[in-house]
């Protein structure tokens, strides 16, 4: 559950990035960057505490660690100099985890006050990896703040239409799940949720073997590179160290067309631009219409006896062209 505290300091942060980064999704963006970076400080003392050694501010990457940038002997104009540098060192450093440099490859500071990034680091501070659970419950409450339209016809599914759709698909520890059209990854986290409370709830918690088996059941794709990378980081706070969140054009690519899953959750983007969706072949129904394609996809994708959820336009029941005929009569048999 996200607590007051933790809720005030994640509005704290994007106040006062507001006057300096006033698009949401670009706060977002720094907010990542900066709670990653925290993080690494955060598990490479951990090991230190444990009798271990660190992983990942180690060599070149030492004067970087962000024990040393908020030393309060340095000053302001120093440390954004050292921040902005260490932002261009993650992306190329061997020693971090693939998923860390690829959220590093853009980052940049799109700012140049250091009165406001000293404000900005102090507000990450607070902030602490031990503290996993809460901390995805944060990102969460950070990512409802994206709740417009996208150009591409995303919209972020409400938290409580999410859950009501996962209970009814009911999920369980052997399905293969995936949301082909994953955006932040919230059908993808709360199924994993529910799946957990399941054995919680039962009295039968999951061994660290079926908690491992677990992690590896988990597929997302999405054709925006910026919501792949906010997706991992989501995954990632919610214990999953390797998130199989894909860029990947569902409607248009053709490498994973051959992949089946017991469980299907979406509410993929309905917006067909203009003259129609570009596609292949291989759909059972022949459509330039993006929400026919992606119900297609969907039923196609469904290992025997699988299930899905899926939020669809009213267009999927109720218009008469030929493609919405075929598909609702392919639904039913």
């Amino acid at each position: 559950m996200l607590t007051q505290d933790t809720k005030r300091h994640i509005d704290a942060a994007r106040q006062v990035l507001v006057g300096v980064v006033p698009n949401p999704a670009s706060q977002i963006d720094q907010i990542t960057n900066a709670l990653i970076y925290k993080f690494m400080d955060d598990m490479d003392q951990l090991a230190i505490r444990a009798g271990g050694d660190p992983s990942f501010f180690t060599g070149d990457l030492e004067r970087f660690s962000w024990t040393r940038l908020m030393d309060s002997r340095l000053g302001n104009q120093e440390r954004m100099n050292l921040y902005s540098e260490a932002l261009i060192k993650f992306s190329q450093a061997k020693q971090l985890p693939p998923l860390f440099r690829d959220i590093f490859k853009a980052a940049f500071l799109p700012y140049r006050s250091p009165e406001v990034l000293g404000l900005f680091l102090k507000e990450i501070g607070y902030f602490d990896y031990s503290h996993s659970e809460e901390l995805g419950n944060a990102y969460e409450y950070l990512l409802s703040i994206m709740s417009s339209q996208g150009d591409a016809g995303q919209f972020r599914t409400p938290r409580h239409i999410i859950d009501f759709i996962v209970k009814a698909v009911n999920p369980t520890k052997d399905d293969k799940i995936l949301d082909p059209a994953c955006g932040t990854a919230g059908f993808l986290i709360s199924a994993y949720k529910h799946i957990l409370e399941q054995h919680d709830n039962d009295n039968n918690p999951l061994s660290p073997d079926e908690r491992k088996a677990l992690m590896n059941n988990f597929e997302g794709y999405d054709v925006d590179p910026g919501m792949v990378r906010i997706s991992q980081v989501n995954m990632y706070l919610h214990h999953f160290k390797n998130p199989k969140i894909v860029n990947y054009n569902t409607l248009s690519q053709e490498e994973r067309w051959s992949d089946k899953f017991n469980v299907i959750l979406a509410n993929p983007p309905f917006m067909s631009p203009k003259g129609g969706v570009s596609t292949h072949k291989r759909f059972s129904v022949p459509s330039n219409r993006s929400e026919v394609l992606f119900v297609d996809y969907i039923m196609n994708h469904l290992r025997p006896r699988g299930r899905a959820g899926i939020i669809v336009p009213e267009g999927i029941i109720f218009q008469f062209a030929n493609a919405h005929k075929t598909l609702r009569k392919n639904l039913i048999e």
